[in-house]
């Protein structure tokens, strides 16, 4: 057992085995076509241990948003082919989640064969966390391992069902993010620098409580920071702001341990032909947006992240996608990438980030899950994991 949760390894004989392994395939597509595989690619370790011990693997996952009913744009027939060329044998796809067709697809494997069922949110019992539709995934099944991390926060039938029915265990994916994050939590290295940026700072108050306890400073940027500026009572033009959390922002900033930009990235539009300009923190004028944190900022967060020994980054610290408005996250990437103390990604689009910026190798941790890694962090546990370790009396 790793982590609080069991591991492949604690799993009973599994030659001729069939496990129903849940996967995490939301991966992004345009038109059809996977642009970044990278979640395929992560649960490939699990798989291959799976096959290697002479077992079947049933794997699932959910895709979008579909409506809990079939839905060919979110169909999973891209991932299956993308699997298939990865581990270089046929995946076929199930052409529904459950049913007779499911399952005899499912009990006609061979040792080491592999399937994918179709979208998990193709049915209704999926996000309702049907009892019924769990037992309908177990069936068919022997064993289950959870190697979601990015659903692991969701109390949905294919993550906290199974266990209860069935030996289970976390897999490859899963064990290491609950290794590294739950690490982080309970024994941090310091100095602990969080850098956290995106749009509301409403989302991430809990995250920010909790770092807190923990952190010798955070780093606020991206839109994130202006209700902060806003908390001081400077001049934000027409930057996003959350009035109703103004009070929220002030207390953070009477700890003296939360740091926000000196300088900003301004515009008028957010636009790749935007003209910019570089004002400081709290003089913003009227019809203009903070877009992007200014240059003296990312320089006295990059040399705060340089001094660490543990960094946690979840977050851009501006509109990165837009060239105007990426100059502030591509310094805090490099600056993540270049510490010497254990790096940590936080999912979301501060991966997008650093990958973008051909970073992602030169980082220790990068997350799959940015709510989850989230919510693991503000509440100390996801439903997921509960599952797997309530359900450890079955294995």
């Amino acid at each position: 057992m790793t982590g609080g949760v069991p591991s492949l390894e604690d799993l009973p004989h599994l030659k001729d085995k069939r496990v129903l392994v849940r996967a995490d395939f939301n991966v992004p597509t345009q038109g059809g076509v996977i642009t970044d595989d990278l979640r395929i690619v992560s649960a490939l370790p699990t798989i291959q241990w799976l096959r290697d011990h002479d077992a079947s693997v049933v794997l699932c996952s959910h895709f979008g948003r579909p409506k809990g009913q079939p839905d060919p744009q979110y169909s999973l027939a891209p991932v299956a082919a993308r699997l298939a060329e990865l581990l270089g044998i046929d995946v076929p796809l199930a052409p529904e989640v459950v049913g007779a067709t499911a399952a005899d697809m499912e009990v006609s494997l061979g040792r080491g064969d592999v399937m994918l069922l179709e979208n998990l949110r193709f049915h209704p019992g999926e996000t309702t966390n049907d009892p019924g539709f769990a037992v309908s995934l177990a069936e068919p099944v022997d064993v289950y391992v959870n190697d979601a991390f990015g659903a692991c926060h969701r109390a949905h039938a294919s993550v906290v069902g199974p266990p209860r029915l069935l030996p289970s265990a976390a897999g490859r994916l899963l064990q290491r993010e609950v290794e590294v994050l739950s690490g982080m939590l309970n024994a941090p290295k310091h100095p602990f620098i969080a850098l956290l940026g995106g749009s509301k700072v409403s989302d991430k108050l809990g995250v920010i409580d909790a770092l807190l306890e923990r952190c010798d400073t955070i780093l606020v940027g991206g839109a994130m920071a202006f209700t902060f500026l806003a908390a001081q009572g400077l001049e934000i033009g027409d930057s996003l702001v959350e009035p109703d959390r103004i009070d929220d922002c002030r207390r953070l900033l009477e700890t003296g341990r939360v740091q926000i930009p000196v300088d900003i990235v301004i515009a008028q539009e957010i636009s790749e032909t935007a003209a910019t300009r570089i004002v400081g923190a709290g003089r913003i004028p009227e019809g203009w947006k903070g877009l992007d944190i200014g240059p003296e900022s990312a320089a006295i967060f990059s040399d705060v992240i340089a001094e660490a020994r543990m960094v946690l980054w979840n977050g851009p610290m501006g509109v990165f996608e837009m060239t105007p408005f990426a100059s502030g996250t591509q310094a805090v990437a490099h600056a993540v990438a270049d510490c010497s103390g254990f790096t940590i990604i936080g999912g979301g689009d501060s991966a997008a980030a650093v990958r973008q910026f051909g970073l992602a190798d030169q980082i220790d941790h990068v997350s799959t899950g940015g709510g989850a890694s989230l919510e693991l962090i503000e509440h100390g546990d996801l439903p997921g994991l509960v599952a797997l370790r309530e359900g450890m009396t079955h294995s």
